[in-house]
């Protein structure tokens, strides 16, 4: 038991290193460069074979390396987020620490991106597709429909506010592209206070 138990911490070790290899890879060279020999020269790896032992093809490296990214986003939004007892904190810090991360991250950004819009899995549609969207919304609809029923809130179209959110943070990767040294804090304290405008009663 011991040895199956050591046998699958150095399985996980080794896949997460590929991911973070293959981050850094399309971060510098574009989705269609990274090849897994270029994956594999960034991780050390002495042949590809190791990239296909721990991943059944590149679909699956792919779609695992997206759901790194946005794990380790949903936890760093979910701790500042979750610590907020109102509704209009739990908006304003959404915008903020979304922003803040974006800017502190920007390689696995640059990577998402790049995956959004040209990862097609085998026999599928893009990564970025109507149901993606639709479960990225819903927890901002949620945090929306608080804030009406405590009346903290004006009443408006959850699902059109939530868009309006989420779209103005969503463009921020592609402004920091053309723009780098574009100034955050004053985008997220634009946004921050632009949408309590647009929801207090």
């Amino acid at each position: 038991m011991p040895v199956k138990r050591d046998e699958s911490v150095t399985s996980s070790a080794r896949r997460a290193q590929i991911v973070t290899a293959t981050i850094a890879t399309i971060a510098e060279l574009g989705y269609h460069q990274a090849s897994f020999a270029r994956i594999a020269e960034r991780a050390g790896l002495s042949s590809t074979r190791l990239i296909s032992y721990h991943f059944d093809g590149k679909d699956e490296l792919i779609g695992q390396t997206l759901v790194t990214i946005y794990d380790d986003l949903s936890a760093f939004m979910g701790r500042r987020v979750g610590a907020q007892t109102t509704p209009g904190g739990a908006l304003d810090t959404y915008i903020r620490s979304l922003v803040e991360y974006i800017r502190d991250h920007r390689a696995e950004m640059r990577v998402a991106t790049e995956i959004f819009l040209n990862f097609r899995p085998e026999g599928g549609s893009r990564a970025q597709d109507a149901a993606t969207n639709l479960t990225a919304l819903s927890h901002i609809e949620r945090l929306l429909a608080w804030g009406q029923e405590s009346g903290e809130f004006r009443a408006f179209n959850t699902r059109v506010m939530a868009m309006a959110v989420q779209r103005a943070l969503d463009g921020l990767p592609f402004l920091l592209e053309a723009d780098p040294g574009a100034d955050l804090d004053e985008y997220a304290d634009e946004l921050a206070a632009l949408f309590a405008r647009a929801t207090r009663a």
